[in-house]
């Protein structure tokens, strides 16, 4: 055909010549349908002949032509109209040669004019290739031709898409890519080639081609999507490079370039320029719109299949999808339109009585046109639609109607009289086409009987007799057909009998033939003036739906096919479809399917079921090198399915180890007998053999040497290689993907070490493996993949089994020293939680073993890598924190040992790196201290907390805390000086005598060399620990304990904190001071004598040492402190009490006029009474020492108040003789009973001494007449008690307080003394009585003198007055 250029616009022909092309070859067209001679074809005739010369002619015109006849409408419409037609007839035919020419001819037409003959091909698929497909009756010459012809359309990728997208997704179209798929499916199964009659070879050649087509069209639908696909292999982990400007020029014009390159990849539909007529025939390619489509087309066949059950049910289920309107007309021209419904239900749907039904009825029948039509035409029109119902009053409502519509078409009509007469006369043909027509009638009515039937229904008259005898004569040669339900004409399994030869299938078949030509030629001619816009499909989109829809077939074929056929090529093509599957969902990430056919994959390998190894043929080795390929290729999208594959790896290796005869390596030990001797006698197989389920107890040595031939294959080189680059090439994996890759390598890995029989290591080596390659990813990628890994680790390190135990701490510690190398940036957190299993095995594991190992471990990543580490200090610090209290003495050596180490040296070097972990070294230095069992270590642990104060004082500035509720002038305090103290604090409450003393001293050896830089409350929260010591709730439960603790670290702590006080004065003054009383009083209040003691000393030091500047606080207290204790029972509580008083009462007069002034003013005045020296005035140099100065007169009263209590208690008991007694003989240890004389008596004097002191101040001229209205109360009391005692012991007690009373009224002026004297005068008349001391008397001797002198009785003695002048 020659070429023109484009034709003008307007004319018809632009050129004599394409007429004549045009006439050619329609005359070319027509000469093909000649039919043939009947009988079988001879090639020799001349019908055949002119009929194959013209198709050969035909098919080299279109493969010829150009862009005229390519687009041209004129060309266009002859191909429809001529060649189409002439195709369907050809196209069944039963000569091979001419089949095929027509097959060639259709596949011409699809890759040239496929855009303008959408209908056209869809009537070939549906009516000849399908067809034949299907149908079992085909011989097998055809179906091969047909399966040749589908092999070419298959490998088109664009054809495979375009005929989904016009065909699957039109709602009015057949779905002919789901059934073109179930069909290869079945073939490819090797379904129905029985009934054919087929030898084998030819069954399994059809089946390849079947496989051949499936495969096909799944590499089209990869070659189709593959620009959505990334090769692991083919990038680095850092992501894609930017695609070249080749490439981005491709995806920017998909339809200018053709970018699908498979074999006999069709031209472009665009390619003839815009404004031709073959572009206005395409439609846009909007992959949503078109699944859109699809649903709806799924809806739609959903509803007729449920109304073909149940009309009523379908009709609904329509209406609730919203794909069919409520009205009676919506649902009656849906019973016109679709054709896929089952004429019999739509007969029994419109002839029900229900309401609403025969709504739907009169629209139905109202929606036909009748006008012009004769009445049996009218009538053959109105049946075509549906078949009549059987019962007679459905039949009865339907003629009614038809009647009256007819009559409403035709109203000019004169022959019938009315309605009445339309619908007998309707009713009468029905029963003479069921009658004439009905095999079951023997007896068939004749003309005259039907004229005879119709008398008088014409409105009593009668209708013409010729025009009743033409009705008949016209039934009688072409029954009403009603519309029969379509069967399939696939014989069933029952009529399968009746083919019973060869010669009479060909018969059937060729029958069969003709009917398809016909019905075929028919649609032909029905669709040839029909436009149909055609879509070329350019999206990758479409092929997710696709493979929706058709994965199921796809997976049955490859199934079976690798079940039931040993033959390698069958095999292959499964094997190789299954790649693509797999492909294809993992592009479009649909996961069900991926998963489905990966473990079909898996579950040809053999390797995971209990029997399979002994099975293993060349297939199951082919099937474990394509899944080796897909997880090398496809890894980025495995996600789940990971689990299947590894689980295959791992099982490989134990494969690999039988079939090379190798035990395996890490199988532990073999199964050991119960007396533990080795059991593996000769009848018995090897262990490895009974963990795979292969044998029994007896074995037949053959047998297992022919399993380790057919598996030797599966460590052939080739695919210990390809499994190597499985884990490789991990690293080469994305992000997400090597989660969910290290996920279940984890879980396989858990399975093989949880088996009973022989736990292996292959994963565990395979994870340390992808560790190593894995490490130099970007950090947010290793966290979560270290989180997968160490959660492994930790579950592996505390496997029961030590080897296994051992390998995990040990690969742990290979990975951490590699992973320490690379360092870490401050405030990150990866190495903390990289070194987490260590701390989690050391938790959990108890084997000595391991735990000594993990140690270890640490140990030497301190040695190695000390200078790499940051946030891994934690865990360091973690692990010896649990090896500290270890019973163990290696262990708790080797991490004392380390922890020295890095606390002497490596604090020293890398400080800022290890600060914060500062608190952690000190916590786990202190649990070293704790630990009992190693003295030793106590001692040297307690010596490093102190060195760790040195850290913190000359390095302040170090201490930078990310706590935001920490003011940063306190960091150092909360991060530094706290926790070492606080720790201490612990160990003093945790441990034996000899560390909490050194603790102890330690602790307050820190705050006394480094207190001067602490902040006030700083010191509030330190005291808070310091007084825990004396929490009664903490101290130890039994007595002898608690006592030794009292006389031991609380008498140690109390002077520890005095000294403190004293020392740092000024902050704490105000801070501390009530606090330290309180816990004075508190200790002055214990059941222990020597604490209480402590506590007046200490009270008494801290007053005197400290001066006025805590006088104004001390009133509060001292109330407090000299409370009378009540009697108790217990006589030696008792004796504390009361030494604990006369201490107080010692403490007293301490603080007021200073230690020891007291003891020398009364030696003094005995002194002076022995020389008998007239100078009273006795001066001592220490006088103002003591506090008296700054205490007010009020505080002195309260004071005095207090010791007169005392006094009065004590003066009391000694009164009581019967109590003194009794406590005598109660068992009361002493020489003579029980009394509290020197209580009695020195509270007393001090009294005395306070009062005669304020009675002389000048500065306290206020408080004179109070104080001497107490001196003469007490003073006389005094005396009369005096008189009243018996013994002379306690009289001589008394001596000392008698003298001081007399000197100190002696010193008083003459005014005063009168007072006083004139009160005790007859008291000391009394006095005299007494045997006294001559001391005593010679005082006595001056005070009466004295009152002589006052009084004015006497003169005074000269040389007094002499001495007094000098």
């Amino acid at each position: 055909v020659p070429i023109f250029k484009r034709p003008s616009p307007g004319a018809k022909f632009s050129h004599i010549l394409q007429k004549d092309a045009f006439l050619v070859f329609r005359s070319l067209c027509k000469l093909s349908m000649k039919p043939l001679s009947d009988g079988p074809p001879d090639p020799k005739s001349h019908e055949l002949r002119s009929k194959i010369l013209s198709l050969q002619l035909l098919l080299s015109i279109l493969q010829n032509a150009g862009p005229v006849f390519r687009t041209n409408e004129m060309f266009i419409n002859a191909i429809k109209q001529y060649l189409c037609v002439a195709l369907s007839k050809n196209g069944v035919s039963s000569v091979p040669e001419v089949f095929e020419l027509s097959l060639s001819i259709f596949l011409t037409l699809l890759s040239n004019f496929k855009t303008h003959l959408k209908m056209q091909i869809e009537v070939f698929f549906k009516e000849i290739f399908l067809y034949i497909l299907e149908t079992s009756t085909s011989s097998f010459d055809h179906k091969w031709m047909v399966i040749q012809t589908l092999t070419r359309i298959c490998a088109d990728a664009q054809s495979v898409v375009d005929i989904y997208v016009n065909y699957d997704c039109d709602l009015n179209a057949a779905n002919i890519f789901e059934r073109l798929v179930n069909d290869l499916s079945k073939i490819a199964q090797g379904r129905g080639s029985q009934e054919l009659g087929m030898s084998n070879v030819q069954e399994l050649s059809l089946r390849k081609k079947g496989l051949e087509c499936l495969v096909s069209i799944l590499k089209c639908m990869v070659e189709w999507s593959k620009d959505q696909y990334v090769n692991p292999n083919s990038q680095t982990t850092l992501g894609q490079e930017k695609p070249s400007e080749q490439e981005m020029s491709e995806i920017k014009h998909p339809e200018t370039i053709n970018r699908y390159g498979s074999l006999n990849s069709l031209e472009s539909t665009s390619s003839s320029g815009i404004g031709s007529y073959s572009t206005q025939m395409s439609g846009t390619d909007n992959p949503e719109q078109f699944e859109v489509l699809k649903q709806q087309k799924e809806i739609i066949e959903q509803g007729i299949d449920l109304f073909n059950k149940k009309p009523k049910r379908g009709i609904q289920y329509l209406q609730e999808q919203g794909m069919l309107g409520t009205t009676p007309e919506d649902i009656a021209q849906f019973l016109h339109q679709e054709e896929r419904l089952d004429s019999t239900q739509v007969g029994e749907f419109l002839g029900d009585n229900d309401k609403f039904n025969k709504e739907v009825m009169y629209a139905y029948v109202d929606q036909h046109d009748f006008s012009g039509k004769d009445f049996v035409s009218a009538l053959r029109m109105f049946l075509e639609g549906f078949r009549l119902p059987g019962e007679a009053q459905k039949i009865d409502r339907l003629m009614e109607k038809f009647a009256a519509r007819y009559l409403e078409c035709n109203q000019g009509q004169t022959l019938f009289a009315s309605a009445d007469t339309a619908y007998v006369l309707a009713y009468s043909i029905i029963m003479l086409t069921t009658d004439l027509h009905s095999p079951q009638v023997k007896n068939k009515m004749t003309k005259e009987q039907y004229i005879k039937m119709n008398r008088g229904i014409n409105d009593s008259k009668d209708l013409p007799e010729e025009y009743l005898s033409a009705i008949y004569n016209e039934i009688a040669g072409k029954k009403i057909s009603m519309k029969e339900t379509k069967e399939l004409t696939i014989p069933t399994k029952s009529s399968k009998q009746n083919v019973a030869s060869e010669k009479q299938r060909r018969l059937l078949y060729n029958l069969e033939m003709e009917q398809m030509a016909k019905t075929a030629k028919a649609l032909m001619e029905a669709v040839s003036h029909v436009q149909a816009p055609f879509t070329s499909a350019t999206h990758l989109e479409h092929v997710r739906p696709m493979f929706k829809l058709a994965w199921t077939p796809f997976l049955a074929a490859f199934s079976v096919g690798l079940q039931d056929c040993d033959d390698t090529e069958v095999a292959s093509l499964c094997l190789e479809g299954i790649r693509c599957a797999i492909r294809i969902a993992c592009i479009f990430s649909i996961q069900l399917e991926r998963d489905a056919y990966v473990q079909a994959l898996a579950r040809f390998t053999l390797l995971t079921v209990s029997s399979g190894i002994t099975e293993m043929k060349q297939k199951n080795i082919d099937t474990i090198k394509t899944l080796i390929t897909v997880a090398h290729t496809d890894g980025n999208y495995l996600g789940n399915s990971w689990h299947e594959i590894l689980k295959c790896i791992s099982q490989l290796e134990l494969a690999q180890l039988i079939g090379t005869g190798v035990k395996p390596r890490y199988i532990s030990g073999t199964v050991r007998g119960r007396e533990g001797s080795l059991t593996g006698t000769k009848d018995q197989a090897p262990d490895e053999f009974v963990g795979l389920g292969l044998v029994g107890g007896n074995v037949d040595w053959k047998q297992i040497a022919s399993i380790q031939e057919s598996i030797g294959e599966t460590s052939s080189q080739s695919v210990v290689v390809a499994v190597d680059r499985i884990f490789t090439g991990s690293t080469r994996l994305d992000g997400n993907a090597i989660v969910d890759f290290v996920r279940w390598l984890c879980a396989v890995s858990m399975d093989e070490l949880l088996s009973t029989t022989h736990p292996r290591m292959f994963s565990l080596q395979k994870i340390v493996e992808i560790s190593y390659y894995n490490m130099g990813r970007i950090r947010l990628q290793w966290s979560r993949i270290w989180e997968v890994i160490g959660d492994h680790f930790n579950k592996v390190g505390c496997n029961p089994n030590e080897d296994v135990a051992i390998f995990a701490v040990d690969s742990l510690r290979q990975l951490s020293m590699k992973f320490l190398e690379k360092g870490e940036l401050a405030n990150f957190r990866f190495q903390k939680d990289f070194l987490r299993p260590f701390e989690h095995i050391m938790k959990r594991n108890r084997s000595p073993t391991i735990r000594d190992m993990v140690v270890r471990c640490i140990a030497q990543m301190v040695n190695s890598q000390a200078a790499n580490i940051r946030s891994g200090w934690k865990n360091i610090f973690s692990v010896f924190h649990l090896a500290a209290s270890d019973q163990d003495e290696s262990i708790v050596e080797l991490a004392f040992q380390t922890t020295g180490h890095i606390v002497t040296l490596v604090f020293e070097k890398h400080f800022p790196a290890t600060i914060d972990s500062f608190q952690d070294a000190v916590k786990c230095l202190s649990e070293f201290a704790c630990n009992a069992a190693f003295p030793d270590t106590s001692m040297e642990a307690i010596r490093l907390i102190r060195h760790c104060a040195k850290y913190v004082s000359d390095r302040p500035q170090e201490y930078t805390s990310d706590d935001m509720n920490v003011a940063p002038e306190d960091r150092v305090w909360v991060r530094g000086w706290f926790p070492i103290l606080f720790e201490l604090s612990c160990i003093i409450n945790r441990c034996k005598l000899d560390v909490r003393t050194r603790g102890l001293t330690v602790m307050f050896e820190i705050m006394k060399t480094y207190g001067n830089t602490y902040e006030k409350h700083w010191w509030q929260d330190l005291f808070r620990i310091v007084f825990r010591i004396f929490d009664n709730m903490k101290l130890p439960e039994q007595q002898t304990e608690k006592a030794e603790w009292m006389t031991t670290t609380c008498n140690h702590a109390l002077y520890a904190i005095c000294d403190v006080f004293t020392q740092y004065l000024e902050v704490l003054s105000d801070v501390l001071l009530d606090d330290i009383f309180a816990q004075l009083y508190w200790c002055v209040q214990q059941d222990n004598e020597q604490l209480a003691r402590s506590g007046t000393n200490c009270l008494e030091n801290v007053v005197i040492l400290n001066g006025f500047k805590i006088i104004f606080c001390l009133h509060v207290h001292w109330g407090g402190f000299l409370t009378e204790f009540p009697e108790q029972k217990l006589f030696a509580a008792l004796l504390i009490k009361c030494v604990v008083q006369l201490e107080l009462i010692q403490t007293i007069d301490n603080i007021v006029f200073f230690p020891a002034t007291s003891k020398k003013e009364d030696a003094e005045n005995l002194a002076a009474a022995q020389r008998d020296a007239v100078d009273f005035d006795v001066r001592v140099d220490t006088q103002d020492q003591g506090m008296y100065r700054f205490l007010t007169s009020q505080q002195l009263f309260k004071l005095l108040d207090c010791l007169l209590e005392s006094h009065r208690f004590a003066k009391a008991f000694n009164s009581n003789n019967e109590q003194r007694t009794a406590l005598w003989k109660a068992g009361f240890k002493g020489k003579s009973k029980p009394n509290l004389l020197k209580q009695e008596t020195s509270s007393l004097a001090c009294g005395l001494r306070i009062l005669f002191r304020m009675y002389m101040d000048e500065n306290r001229v206020s408080a004179w007449e109070e104080v001497q209205q107490r001196l003469l109360n007490v003073c006389s009391e005094a005396l009369s008690y005096f008189l009243t005692l018996t013994s002379e012991s306690h009289r001589e007690a008394w001596t000392n307080l008698l003298l001081l009373f007399l000197t100190k009224v002696l010193k008083i002026s003459d005014n005063r003394f009168k007072a006083h004297a004139s009160f005790y005068y007859p008291l000391l008349c009394e006095i005299m009585q007494f045997d006294l001391i001559p001391e005593l008397r010679a005082v006595l001797r001056r005070f009466f003198l004295r009152i002589g002198v006052v009084f004015q009785i006497s003169q005074p003695p000269e040389q007094e007055l002499g001495l007094n002048k000098q």
